[in-house]
């Protein structure tokens, strides 16, 4: 857990909220250890970074040897958390897991530092709005307060810049540096400025005296306005805009982050920056992560569907027996889609990879099918009783490999370790795209075949009672 604190904020301020971090950890400790009879924290370090912020570091306990759930530590910890006075941001998140960043990010870049403040308030009261969307934090880093001066046309016709006028208010109140007094070992620099009894208010600033460059002096009030506004602790760029990037965390309990990330880019951004069309948006963190990873990953579906299409084409001679065989794939992706609805898991980028391997599998009881219900025919056998034949006769031996392989990935699925959790989506997806595929395969594909049959049947027919007709007509008009 991070918390940082407003600019401006005591050291005490920072030792108290880091206090109060430990605090709401340990008795979140003591509550799992009555509901569950042991602790989830193992050790726990915290240090500051910085007078404004600091980290408190918790080791958990095993995963495979607790009840309770990274996330739910997380959701937790937080909830133990009050309000602590002045901080800026207070995050919590488990790192070392795939990928990086927060789970939703979204960058903003504009020449118009006002419309990127109102959009990133905009923005994250929409995210609020999200249940088990937390810490939702900007990179708009609004410092202390500072005087802004703004130049006269006086000052113009002068010949005074706003570079010499921040200059000489540089040298009046902070001081110019006139030369350096070695003593010692050390050099000491000598400064020139205002006594202490006149720069200390704004009613000093007001009446200091601005030399211009021909060397007349005129009064401050004469060449120059006076704004008190907000600075800016640091200023991020990208391609020479000024950006702001809005981050948040989800709880993948309650909501799952590409959904949250596809409303939001699909319907909630594009009506907000209707109302600021100087800005521009893009993706950040793990939010561009998992889009980039998606579009690469429907590409490399595509491909594989084209090999497996061709790799079937080429012996079977036919370019529609491929389309039945795959027809299946369709439906173990409903069933790989099911098994994570049933075991609680969300669909991931690692359930994707299992997708797209369980297209190369899926396919061989139904290549099994297709194949025997050729060499029937070729014997001689009539169409409908070699499909008959083909869901007899081969049915055993389906669901004796469909289960196999399933039973083969049930002790993956429900493996508690942490080094199992990357293959558990993967598992998952073709253990029960295999399984509900298997039942689509043994109705689905020799209905197909004989319906493929009986279309290839009609087209030769009426192609036939067409060119008998062409001659008669022919007889007809000599």
């Amino acid at each position: 857990a991070s918390v940082e604190l407003e600019p401006g904020s005591s050291l005490s301020q920072r030792d108290k909220a880091m206090d109060t971090l430990l605090d709401a950890m340990y008795r979140m400790d003591e509550q799992l250890t009555r509901e569950t009879g042991s602790g989830v924290i193992s050790h726990a370090v915290a240090f500051d970074q910085g007078s404004l912020g600091g980290q408190v570091f918790a080791e958990l306990s095993k995963g495979e040897s607790r009840e309770v759930t990274d996330t739910e530590i997380q959701r937790r910890w937080r909830e133990f958390m009050p309000e602590i006075p002045g901080v800026k941001t207070l995050n919590f998140n488990a790192p070392g897991g795939p990928g990086g960043g927060s789970d939703l990010s979204f960058e903003f870049s504009s020449s118009d530092i006002t419309q990127l403040e109102l959009i990133s308030k905009d923005v994250k009261a929409a995210l609020a709005e999200y249940n088990g969307v937390s810490d939702i934090n900007d990179t708009f880093a609004g410092g202390a307060d500072e005087i802004q001066l703004q130049l006269k046309p006086q000052a113009e016709a002068l010949g005074i810049t706003l570079q010499q006028l921040g200059q000489q208010v540089r040298y009046g109140f902070y001081g110019a540096e006139v030369q350096r007094v070695q003593r010692d070992d050390e050099e000491v620099k000598v400064m020139v400025r205002y006594p202490k009894e006149e720069r200390n208010s704004i009613g000093h600033l007001e009446t200091m005296r601005v030399r211009s460059p021909a060397g007349q002096d005129v009064p401050f009030e004469q060449v120059a306005d006076i704004e008190l506004g907000k600075g800016y602790d640091s200023i991020i760029r990208v391609d020479g805009q000024r950006s702001v990037t809005v981050s948040a965390a989800v709880d993948k309990d309650i909501a799952e982050p590409n959904e949250v990330t596809m409303e939001m880019i699909t319907r909630v951004i594009p009506e907000i920056m209707k109302k600021y069309p100087r800005v521009e948006f893009k993706l950040q963190g793990n939010s561009r992560e998992q889009m980039e990873a998606m579009t690469s990953l429907a590409q490399g579906l595509l491909f594989a569907l084209f090999a497996i299409y061709a790799l079937l084409a080429i012996p079977l001679r036919s370019y529609t027996q491929p389309l039945i065989i795959m027809s299946v794939i369709p439906f173990g992706i409903v069933g790989a889609i099911l098994g994570h609805l049933m075991l609680g898991h969300a669909v991931s980028v690692l359930s994707i990879c299992g997708i797209i391997a369980l297209s190369g599998v899926v396919v061989n009881d139904s290549l099994i099918m297709v194949d025997f219900v050729n060499r029937a025919r070729q014997e001689g056998h009539r169409l409908m009783d070699a499909a008959i034949s083909a869901g007899t006769q081969r049915f055993r031996a389906i669901i004796l490999t469909s289960l196999t392989t399933f039973m083969g990935l049930v002790p993956i699925m429900f493996e508690r370790s942490l080094q199992a959790q990357v293959v558990i989506p993967m598992a998952i997806s073709l253990a029960f795209g295999i399984l509900f595929a298997t039942v689509i395969t043994l109705l689905l594909v020799p209905a197909l075949y004989v319906i493929l049959d009986d279309i290839k049947n009609g087209l030769t027919r009426n192609k036939r009672s067409a060119l008998a007709t062409e001659p008669s007509e022919g007889m007809l008009s000599k």
